[in-house]
């Protein structure tokens, strides 16, 4: 491993039984707790492994997974949204009669538009612009910890997520989508409502109950579009895309806008609340680093780089081919639809040596694959890893020692996303002092290329 002055195991290591790949599940409760196992068995075994459970192409090695990523015109995004489990007749209909339309926007997108749409975005993401943010950041993280503090004096237990993890993102990205009215609950249950619906293995039944919820949160986006007015400024993502005009002078139409608008939101919440839900866990599990985190923003900086690398909240995402081609010696032809296993990549030893380990003075831990890389990466990846850091600084110094009481972790079944959905802790000794002040304020890292 790299010289590294610190290095924290993750979560205890199952060792392999040696079997194949036979029971691979990747809904399954085995791969849901236990991942590294069969993804250190796909790698090694089958690095493009065809699984008949969702139909689609497993492809677990770094090296395979960066090349996907970069030949963008072999291998395409456009089925990178849609849904794992098809929608049943009864879920379709409610999204219909409710105008809902994901035409290609950003993620799902390899025509000329895209281009244009991710400048938006990224402008509007930029280091400045996450840099101005970091003080409402620090401000409600700080109130959102004070809220866990309370509530374990008062009733001696407290889920993390609940009150920390998911509001904070949801309220950074209601800064930047400029909208007010709507409460931070019902926004962020829209986002993972969304995430079960299309990444997911819901019911018939369940599905229905999502669409209407997702019906409503499109429907909330679309309007959000519609009230930008001529004269708006650009000061909010929404208005931002609104006033776009391509190179022949032309404006997105509104189901383009709202859709970059709908994913845009539920990355810059739901993803984003996992990474905390996780960074929070991880940071539960060291108390002994807890004074480093506190003071050292360079060490803060690199955990949450190496939590990005071994657990990442975005654990796959998918593509497909145009044409026929080869990929590590296996024949794929046109049309094959691929699942790039982020989560393996991280791991993968012939990249990151000693990989199971959290290890901030890893030379190598920014050439990661957990935002992507090429003209898809991801460009709120700045934002999430300002966050993070800002909060693991915030946690360091107000959160009282607390013992996790939600074990196992409570894990979403969901095909590309990962993250606790609860971090119930207890009080476990008295609080550490009072703390009257934000401290020293986190700079961003910095996020330029590998």
């Amino acid at each position: 491993m790299d010289a590294c002055p610190v290095a924290v195991p993750t979560a205890p290591h199952v060792p392999d039984d040696g079997g194949g790949l036979e029971g691979l599940d990747l809904f399954g409760t085995d791969f849901l707790h236990h991942p590294y196992r069969m993804l250190d068995r796909l790698r090694g075994t089958a690095p493009v492994h065809f699984d008949a459970g969702t139909g689609l192409w497993l492809v677990s090695r770094y090296a395979d997974v960066r090349s996907v990523f970069l030949a963008s015109d072999t291998f395409l995004p456009d089925n990178a949204q849609q849904a794992v489990t098809p929608l049943s007749p009864a879920a379709l209909r409610v999204l219909v009669r409710a105008g809902f339309s994901l035409p290609p926007a950003l993620a799902n997108n390899h025509g000329t538009g895209h281009a244009g749409l991710r400048r938006v975005v990224s402008r509007m993401l930029s280091a400045d612009r996450v840099a101005a943010l970091v003080p409402m950041m620090e401000r409600t993280a700080l109130r959102l910890l004070a809220d866990a503090r309370e509530q374990l004096a008062t009733v001696g237990h407290c889920d993390l997520v609940a009150t920390v993890a998911a509001p904070l993102p949801c309220r950074v990205m209601m800064e930047l989508f400029g909208v007010e009215g709507v409460d931070p609950r019902v926004l962020a249950g829209w986002s993972d409502d969304s995430l079960e619906l299309f990444w997911g293995r819901p019911t018939p039944a369940r599905q229905l109950e999502l669409a209407e919820r997702v019906a409503d949160f499109y429907g909330w986006i679309r309007e959000q579009v519609r009230s930008v007015g001529p004269g708006a400024g650009r000061d909010s993502l929404v208005a931002a895309l609104v006033q776009h005009r391509d190179a022949g002078g032309g404006t997105p139409d509104t189901a383009t806008i709202a859709a970059a608008c709908y994913f845009t939101l539920i990355a810059g919440h739901s993803t984003t609340a996992q990474l905390l839900g996780t960074i929070l866990r991880e940071f539960l599990a060291a108390p002994e680093l807890r004074s480093r985190f506190g003071a050292d923003a360079e060490f803060r900086t690199g955990w949450v780089e190496e939590v990005l690398r071994r657990e990442p909240s975005v654990t796959t995402w998918r593509r497909i081919t145009a044409r026929p081609v080869e990929l590590a010696g296996v024949r794929l032809p046109a049309g094959a639809h691929l699942l790039l296993m982020l989560m393996g990549t991280g791991s993968d030893p012939d990249v990151f040596p000693g990989p199971s380990a959290l290890c901030p003075g890893r030379r190598n831990t920014r050439q990661h694959l957990s935002f992507g890389v090429g003209r898809h990466r991801c460009p709120g990846a700045l934002l999430a890893r300002t966050e993070a850091a800002t909060l693991l600084a915030a946690a360091a110094r107000t959160l009282p020692e607390v013992a996790v009481v939600s074990e196992p972790p409570d894990l979403p079944r969901l095909l590309s996303f990962r993250g606790p959905r609860r971090l119930v802790v207890r009080a476990d000794r008295e609080p550490y002092g009072v703390v009257t002040g934000p401290g020293p304020r986190p700079r961003p890292p910095r996020d330029g290329g590998r």
